[in-house]
């Protein structure tokens, strides 16, 4: 399988370490081989070789340098500066690792990455949430049309299957509600909150941490698991929504006063986003709420997500696990990526039924 990335940064460069590790298993498991053939970055430059990089060297080069275009490879030719139109349109890639830093308003440029690699019949996976939140039919439409694959895993849950888990293992359930906790950032606040600190010290902690930008406004006003909402509803309940469809409101309200008093009653508050299907209508929200110490979203601490799935079948499932992290992120590409190789061969054994 020749891959190549748009973008470069940690959880690239996370999946370019994982599908080095793991090539013997991929090989072995899945009959996956990666080769990545090219890679382009607005910041660290492009390199493209058509036989194949070699990434250790690759990442030792970005390490020392900075700079990308500083490889070489005596064996072959490798070309470099290609944009990432370019990248994904004029190299024999035959699927694009799409992690761009995108504006999640427009959900630009992932979603003119995204069109590129369908028109082109290439296979895209993601983990930017601009496009799936904005265009989800559209690109699906035009990925289906040019029967290539679109994976987006990592773009609710991170390596958390919030999205192939219910299709694959819930199948034949309706799904009649969604809550969950979809951001870690504003879950750790309040749980610090939850033992006695200010917000501003929490956010200040969660920002020293990582776990929260220099701008949070995303996260702490709830913008960030509205997208991821708006994910939920029309990939796993049939919905078209948008962003603007649901109703948000974030936790920068929230005062230590307000905690205690809450805690006082035996609860806790948590930042929610709940998707409700109720004759053929799909409504969603994200708000602080309180709810009883019992309730097994309650228990989820930290930077930590979790996401409940209320079926007509299977009756409540609960599922829990990282929402963030470089290498956590990078697992949920290569879910992507296996998912492909499957649907590959799946196809191929079609052909081959059809044939005999």
């Amino acid at each position: 399988m020749k891959i190549a990335f748009v973008g470069f940064g940690g959880v690239g460069q996370s999946l370019a370490k994982l599908l080095v590790e793991q090539k013997r298993q991929l090989i072995e498991d899945f009959g996956f081989e990666p080769v990545i053939v090219a890679v382009s970055d607005v910041m660290k430059g492009a390199v493209y070789d058509p036989k194949g990089l070699d990434i250790p060297h690759l990442l030792e080069v970005l390490d020392e340098t900075g700079n990308m275009e500083n490889y070489f490879n005596t064996r072959s030719k490798v070309v470099k500066g290609l944009n990432s139109l370019e990248t994904i349109t004029g190299t024999n890639a035959e699927v694009i690792v799409e992690v761009t830093y995108t504006n999640v308003k427009t959900g630009q440029p992932a979603i003119d990455h995204c069109k590129a690699a369908f028109e082109n019949k290439k296979s895209l996976v993601t983990t930017n949430k601009g496009p799936v939140a904005l265009l989800y039919q559209e690109l699906g439409e035009l990925a289906a049309k040019n029967d290539v694959f679109w994976g987006f895993e990592g773009t609710v849950m991170s390596g958390t299957p919030a999205l192939r888990m219910p299709v694959s293992t819930l199948a034949g359930n309706d799904i009649t509600e969604i809550k969950g906790i979809l951001n870690g950032t504003t879950n750790y606040i309040l749980t610090e909150m939850e033992a006695g600190s200010s917000y501003e010290n929490a956010l200040a902690k969660a920002q020293e941490l990582g776990y929260a930008e220099a701008d949070p406004t995303s996260d702490v006003e709830g913008y960030d698991a509205r997208y991821k909402a708006v994910i939920l509803s029309n990939y796993l309940m049939g919905g078209n929504i948008t962003p603007d469809d649901v109703a948000c409101q974030g936790i920068s309200g929230i005062t230590v006063e307000k905690m205690e008093e809450v805690k006082s009653r035996n609860k806790t508050i948590r930042l929610l986003a709940r998707i409700k299907k109720a004759n053929g209508k799909i409504t969603a929200k994200v708000q602080p709420e309180e709810l009883e110490k019992n309730d097994p979203l309650a228990s989820v601490q930290g930077p930590t997500n979790g996401i409940l799935y209320k079926c007509n079948l299977a009756g409540p499932i609960f599922l829990t696990g990282a929402g963030a992290g470089l290498r956590e992120t990078a697992y949920s590409l290569l879910i992507d990526l296996i998912n492909y190789q499957r649907e590959k061969r799946m196809k191929v054994r079609e052909v081959d039924y059809n044939a005999n």
